[in-house]
């Protein structure tokens, strides 16, 4: 008799641990590179760092998203559930990464401090709470897929569904990058677009629950 696959309960115990671990060791990097460029707090205009360490930092970044994908395909199911548990752990380490680092440095200060969320390909600049919103989307859709996987198909949606779910994820990636360049060459970001932001991740929700229930109703 073959072994029994874990239950969906105890893959979401498994991943959520890697997550919360995955955010610690991220937030532990990040209050090195703080206290050595900048000891008296994070604050913009952002310190350009040295072109090699920049070079590391970018390759620590791809890595880690690597890391996430590798270890969701790891698990013994099918294609939608594998990338739902990377979609859950993402969310999950990226949640708890601002969990640590308010625990290790108190920071956060604010609702609406603004960060340096990424580099590849440049510089993602938001106020920190908005990555904590997408990752709660991204956990909110990982559970319905894992826990009613029957409802989606083996692509999980269908593809004008995911051409809507590309834009709406490509207008909050625009509300990141919009400013790179001024904030590379020293400037001190002011508005957030939080206006797109609201209308993309509505609009990705609104596609995905359509799907879920639409599905329920065939069923």
């Amino acid at each position: 008799m073959g072994k029994q696959l874990p239950n969906n309960r105890y893959i979401f115990f498994i991943y959520l641990i890697f997550g919360i671990a995955m955010a610690y060791l991220e937030s532990a990097i990040v209050v090195y590179l703080r206290l050595l460029y900048y000891s008296n707090g994070f604050f913009f205009p952002i310190k350009m760092i040295p072109m090699p360490v920049a070079v590391i930092e970018i390759g620590r970044e791809a890595a880690t998203l690597i890391m996430l994908w590798f270890v969701a395909q790891m698990s013994f199911k099918p294609f939608k559930e594998k990338f739902a548990l990377f979609i859950f752990t993402f969310g999950v380490w990226d949640i708890f990464y601002y969990a640590w680092l308010k625990i290790f440095i108190n920071w956060p200060k604010g609702m609406f401090d603004w960060d340096i969320l990424f580099l590849i390909p440049v510089p993602w600049i938001a106020p920190w709470l908005v990555p904590v919103l997408f990752s709660m989307g991204l956990i909110f859709a990982a559970v319905l897929i894992l826990y009613y996987p029957q409802r989606f198909g083996t692509k999980i949606l269908k593809k004008k569904e995911w051409l809507g779910e590309i834009i709406c994820a490509a207008l909050i990636l625009l509300t990141f990058i919009w400013q790179s360049r001024f904030i590379v060459e020293g400037g001190i970001p002011i508005y957030y677009q939080w206006w797109l932001f609201i209308i993309a991740m509505s609009g990705g929700l609104i596609i995905f629950l359509r799907h879920f229930f639409q599905a329920k109703n065939n069923a």
